[in-house]
């Protein structure tokens, strides 16, 4: 019974679905680069602006700046903000008005 393993327990349900955190992708570092990436993946197919590295105190008014400027609804999450469409060049051009440095990411 050495190649065996619990796959499923009454306290955290599935554990076969939980990913180790040993594999999991080490935040991007707080470099102070703003990156603005189009996401499709885990979104039912559709696309969404991401911009990561923003610091958190100016997330909230960065994303109404950003949905106002894209003329788009958008959400923060996780110290994330997303923005529906594709919008990248357009979010990019106002960060660095606003004065961040920023990187074009993905695809």
């Amino acid at each position: 019974m050495s190649n065996s393993r619990r796959v499923y327990s009454t306290d955290d349900g599935d554990l076969r679905r939980q990913s180790d955190p040993s594999e999991q992708r080490p935040p991007v570092a707080g470099d102070g680069i703003a990156r603005v990436a189009r996401e499709k993946s885990g979104r039912k197919g559709k696309t969404v602006t991401v911009v990561r590295g923003l610091p958190a105190s100016a997330l909230a008014e960065a994303a109404s700046d950003l949905k106002r400027q894209c003329g788009t609804g958008g959400t923060v999450k996780d110290g994330v903000v997303e923005l529906q469409g594709d919008h990248r060049e357009k979010a990019a051009a106002r960060l660095r008005a606003r004065g961040y440095e920023v990187k074009l990411a993905g695809g």
